[in-house]
């Protein structure tokens, strides 16, 4: 029982302090995932803690459960449209993207370790696919806002991968250890199970959680349970048929959230903690798996490997797979340096371990290495090299808080607070004042919250700096309502993005010819704006972006709940005196 305490009371003192790292690690602006591996390691066998840990086994049964959880958990926040935007491009970088980048960086790697090309390739699928924990975390807690487009493009590209470099590593290991057994035949085989099965048992297992949700009645905190233990069943189950299970969790997480229901109100919240947990325990264990002076000795191949993956591999790969979808080059440069490596690449590098694959310590060290560097180099540039190349959006007015109660099955009240800002619209305002726009009829005043008290609302009652009104109105509505509540110099920010003008996206580009001067091809002058943006982004525009006409700037301002275009920014072109 001592030693069963002993254990507890370690495992439990190494989450804490990974937790308090992270504080630090956020100040310093580096990913959270590094503060969980450095505690980690700190507490192994090199390190103060001097903890012995080299069960790989174990350390690949954790981090396999905890990337099932964190697959599961970034499904259930994908929502349908993030499909419709970015499915296509993704599905091509999750498959040539990865073949493309295994390739050139295997032949590298064969060469400049001297090497066979069969291990040469191995190390290369070890780190040919990004990582989904790595880039949920850090995209989601950037602390910048991203053009939608590439946003769904990196997240899509991260959670369908996996398949495609778990197969490429598990072919090499065959082909290294069993040659006589591996053959082109067999490989198409274990693709098409891993996708086919993937797919389709990850749909099936969604739906048939979906319809569970919607019809047990259990106790509140149940439900995220629930949910959890079906994915990693579904997730076991997956992976026992031959299918791949990474893609069967996360796309059952999809089908989930978007089957919004009373059963599923509370979920998000506590599968993010499951999320966050997963995440600490795995990178700490992994911590403890590494040995640094092994690190140390390898750090210069590992730089050499890292850096033609991250400056060469990558950028050619994503290059050569999205150049046919409408991307600007500064776009394609963007998803390029957003290749993060993570928690995958370090579970692949195990594989070899347990099959007994010659140099495969070897591998596992330069594997390590090369995620560790990848989160310091990318992670902590991504909000950097995004406002640099033009990838971020002005930040958005946000509620303060939503909350939403249901009714019944399929009936729910979204209520939002919105706290009153210095120099905004809402001051010395009414709060019924701020529905008087037709596209809040529906809105109403729930309660006024002053200095930590409701105060009773009459027809004198006017708003004060930090008051906070909470309002009940269709959660789609929460940005524009919260301009009223936002300080009005913010709206400089939009209006240096945007443009001095907006302009109704039917508009006619002879028409915008008369009033503003644009010149436009004779060919599209009877277009509409929307009609314009459409055909140059594949039916399919987002907020931010862009068409350049005659130096004149056109930009997709704000689009309406069926995602078409509701508002254009136009900017004159600078006079020069």
């Amino acid at each position: 029982m001592e030693q069963l305490n002993l254990i507890y009371l370690i495992m439990a003192v190494l989450l804490f302090a990974s937790v308090l790292a992270s504080r630090l690690s956020a100040r310093l602006g580096m990913p959270l995932l590094l503060a969980f591996l450095g505690v980690g390691m700190l507490a192994g066998e090199e390190g103060i803690g001097g903890i012995a840990f080299d069960n790989f086994v174990g350390a690949s049964l954790v981090s396999q459960l905890a990337l099932a959880i964190i697959l599961l958990d970034g499904g259930l926040r994908t929502q349908y449209a993030t499909f419709r935007i970015a499915l296509k491009p993704a599905a091509i970088l999750a498959s040539w993207g990865v073949l493309a980048s295994v390739g050139l960086l295997g032949i590298f790697t064969t060469l400049f370790l001297g090497i066979d090309w069969k291990l040469g390739l191995l190390m290369a699928a070890i780190v040919g696919s990004t990582d989904a924990a790595a880039v949920f975390s850090l995209l989601r807690n950037s602390g910048v806002r991203l053009n939608p487009r590439i946003q769904a493009t990196l997240e899509l590209e991260s959670g369908v991968n996996d398949p495609m470099a778990i197969l490429l590593v598990s072919i090499l290991i065959s082909l290294i250890t069993q040659p006589e057994n591996t053959t082109l035949t067999t490989a198409s085989i274990m693709l098409l199970k891993q996708l086919g099965l993937g797919l389709v048992l990850g749909i099936l297992g969604g739906k048939i959680l979906a319809w569970l949700l919607a019809r047990i009645r259990l106790a509140e905190g149940m439900y995220a349970l629930m949910i959890a233990s079906g994915g990693v069943a579904l997730f076991a189950l997956t992976n026992m048929t031959g299918g791949s299970g990474f893609l069967a969790v996360y796309l059952a997480g999809v089908l989930i959230g978007n089957a919004r229901n009373a059963s599923t109100e509370h979920v998000l919240t506590v599968m993010d903690g499951l999320a966050w947990l997963a995440q600490a325990t795995m990178f700490l264990v992994l911590g403890l798996l590494v040995t640094p002076s092994h690190l140390l000795d390898k750090a210069w191949v590992a730089l050499a490997i890292a850096s033609f993956l991250i400056l060469v591999a990558r950028p050619v790969a994503v290059y050569t797979s999205i150049k046919w979808f409408k991307y600007r080059r500064a776009e394609i440069a963007y998803i390029s340096w957003v290749g993060l490596r993570g928690a995958v690449p370090v579970t692949l590098a195990i594989m070899p371990m347990m099959m007994g694959v010659e140099n495969a310590r070897f591998l596992f060290d330069i594997a390590f290495a090369v995620v560790i560097l990848s989160l310091l180099i990318q992670g902590t540039t991504i909000p950097y090299f995004a406002k640099k190349s033009g990838m971020t959006l002005p930040p958005q007015p946000e509620p303060l808080e939503t909350r939403e109660l249901w009714l019944a099955d399929k009936l729910s009240v979204t209520m939002q607070a919105f706290r009153v800002e210095e120099n905004s619209e809402a001051v010395n305002s009414h709060p019924y004042a701020m529905t008087r726009d037709a596209r809040f009829s529906d809105c109403r005043l729930f309660v006024l919250v002053r200095d930590n008290q409701t105060i009773k609302v009459d027809f004198t009652t006017q708003m004060q700096v930090n008051d906070i009104a909470w309002y009940t109105l269709p959660e789609i509505h929460g940005s524009a309502f919260a301009r009223q509540f936002a300080d009005d110099s913010d709206s400089l920010n939009e209006q240096q993005f945007y443009g001095e003008f907006e302009v109704n996206p039917n508009v006619k580009l002879s028409d915008l010819a008369f009033m503003y001067g644009v010149q436009a091809a004779e060919e599209d002058r009877e277009k509409s704006l929307a009609d314009l943006f459409s055909e140059r982004f594949g039916g399919i525009p987002v907020a931010g972006d862009r068409i350049y006409l005659d130096n004149f700037c056109l930009t997709v301002k704000v689009l309406n709940e069926q995602g078409k275009i509701q508002s254009v920014g136009l900017k004159m072109p600078k006079i020069e005196e």
